[in-house]
């Protein structure tokens, strides 16, 4: 069995999260989801809140994803641990214990699943519903420093870098992509510290 790694399901893919799930069964390796805010951290984007209250409100949204994702038979997780199944993250509890991350937007779940894995000594997969970072219009295979890009919040990069976390960044959305990654074949997507 290959190691435990930790996977960022984008809030993006809550209208598509299913498939990604059989092909996270299928493949049986150990994997702690870390679920996105997406229409619900929408909500609070639109709320007239800003800093600890904001932070926190939008790591409850990542909890109502991870709820959904546990609906479908994925056992929840309260607390930070390498997985030896299948789990969900329900991300409120661990990161009050800690509260590791500045509260501000510039910290979305994505840079919390980064901080997940980097606890955890794990690699990092992100899925989204881009094919990986983007900066000027341009796909970067590899990622070696931080760059403008609107496809990951702005503390993903720097932390990433700066803790030494294995990410690859993959497009959700495409069928068989994940899986094809999962089972060594190149495919497109980002790669940072692979």
């Amino acid at each position: 069995m290959e190691d435990p790694v930790v996977v960022k399901m984008g809030g993006s893919l809550a209208d598509h999260f299913r498939p990604l799930l059989d092909v996270l069964r299928s493949c049986r390796r150990p994997a702690l989801i870390v679920p996105g805010g997406g229409r619900f951290a929408r909500l609070v984007r639109e709320t007239p809140v800003e800093d600890d209250a904001a932070h926190w409100m939008a790591i409850c949204a990542m909890e109502q994803f991870g709820w959904l994702v546990s609906a479908e038979g994925i056992p929840p997780a309260a607390d930070l641990h390498v997985p030896d199944t299948l789990e969900v993250l329900l991300p409120y509890l661990p990161l009050r214990d800690a509260d590791p991350l500045p509260h501000t937007w510039a910290v979305t779940s994505d840079t919390i699943a980064a901080w997940v894995a980097a606890s955890l000594s794990l690699d990092l997969i992100v899925l989204k519903s881009v094919d990986g970072i983007r900066s000027g219009g341009v796909l970067i295979d590899r990622v070696s420093r931080p760059v403008e890009t609107d496809d990951v919040d702005e503390s993903f990069l720097p932390f990433v870098l700066s803790h030494g976390v294995r990410v690859v960044i993959l497009n959700g959305r495409v069928p068989g992509r994940l899986e094809s990654w999962l089972q060594g074949f190149p495919v497109t997507g980002t790669t940072i510290g692979f």
